[in-house]
């Protein structure tokens, strides 16, 4: 990942951090105002209850695409599980077919030793 991507990438998670800030401040003045001796305002708490909401979307998008570009650039970085699996298979195949060309010539060393 280049630095320009990474700076770009840092931008967006800084704007989602502001974002999570404005959520929990809707909240607090949501309780403030359900709280508020002379009853809450129906209006106030239905808007801010709105945009609480959209907020909360466009954080789990944002958030979303962010950790689907942090996989296109390094799906795992210095993890080597996938070609040490693949490893271990070719292993094992190899053993076989090993063990399959020592029964053949266990075979045809018994022909031989019949005739």
């Amino acid at each position: 990942m280049d630095s320009q991507t990474q700076n770009t990438s840092l931008q967006r998670l800084q704007n989602v951090e502001k974002r999570i800030v404005r959520v929990l401040e809707l909240a607090g003045e949501v309780m403030d105002e359900l709280s508020n001796p002379a009853g809450p305002r129906k209006e106030l708490v239905n808007n801010h209850c709105l945009v609480f909401m959209r907020l909360i979307k466009d954080i789990q998008m944002s958030l979303r695409e962010e950790i689907k570009s942090a996989c296109d650039y390094r799906p795992f970085e210095k993890c080597d599980y996938s070609s040490r699996t693949a490893n271990e298979i070719c292993c094992k195949k190899l053993e076989y077919v090993v063990s399959q060309l020592d029964g053949m010539k266990q075979t045809i060393d018994e022909y031989h030793g019949a005739l």
